[in-house]
């Protein structure tokens, strides 16, 4: 699905990321760790396609990212759902519309699409939601709204970069619940968390492996959960 081959990434003369390989296979359920300014975001970026790496492969699907088109990544994209760190949103859009902002852009704005709109928005809490304004909603709900976001195109993988990072423990249970609940449909899920109760939380319900950046190099961090 995702693979990295001895890849590195560097910016501005200085090496971020060194020799990383790794693939994620399908259903497959990833935390990475390391500490800030590590590489975690950049890193994700990889993963989506987001980044070209400096030398190295990068493969989506089978393709390698500096032999894709235009069309291919936006193909590559629809099978990739990725929850930002600082989710964005159109202040100015109810937060269904915000959530169902993908299906417009790619032409897949349906009747049964619609259903499933708010089929999902029940699905992450915010059913009774669907018609507020971003500037309305708290940290928790934006965060639900961002991974409602992220899947409503029914991608293969989600990638997660810190999205319990501005939510409380309450809240950050409910969003690991929906995560976990999405690879027990089969989904690959990878998490960026600085967040070890979060992963020690998981570990109980689901087999997830634990990866760590730190000096540049990507790390098994320990046994598998």
């Amino acid at each position: 699905m995702i693979e990295l081959d001895n890849t590195a990434y560097s910016y501005g003369g200085g090496e971020l990321l060194s020799n990383i390989s790794l693939k994620l296979a399908p259903g497959s359920f990833h935390f990475l760790t390391g500490p800030s300014g590590a590489g975690k975001t950049t890193f994700l970026k990889l993963c989506y396609g987001a980044l070209i790496p400096t030398s190295g492969h990068v493969r989506l699907f089978d393709q390698d990212v500096r032999d894709m088109d235009r069309d291919d990544h936006a193909m590559a994209r629809r099978r990739i759902g990725v929850v930002h760190q600082d989710c964005q949103f159109l202040d100015h859009l109810p937060i269904a519309d915000n959530v169902a902002l993908p299906l417009m852009v790619s032409g897949r704005e349906t009747l049964e699409n619609h259903s499933n709109l708010k089929e999902l928005m029940h699905w992450v809490g915010l059913g009774n939601r669907a018609n507020a304004l971003p500037p309305e909603m708290s940290g928790g709900e934006r965060q639900r709204a961002a991974l409602a976001r992220a899947v409503i195109m029914s991608p293969d993988v989600v990638l997660a970069d810190e999205p319990t990072g501005n939510v409380d423990w309450e809240m950050s249970q409910r969003l690991l619940q929906l995560l976990i609940e999405l690879n027990k449909m089969g989904k690959t899920i990878m998490i960026a968390t600085h967040d070890m109760n979060l992963i020690r939380a998981a570990k109980s319900q689901v087999q997830a492996r634990v990866l760590r950046i730190a000096n540049r190099k990507l790390q098994l961090a320990g046994a598998d959960l």
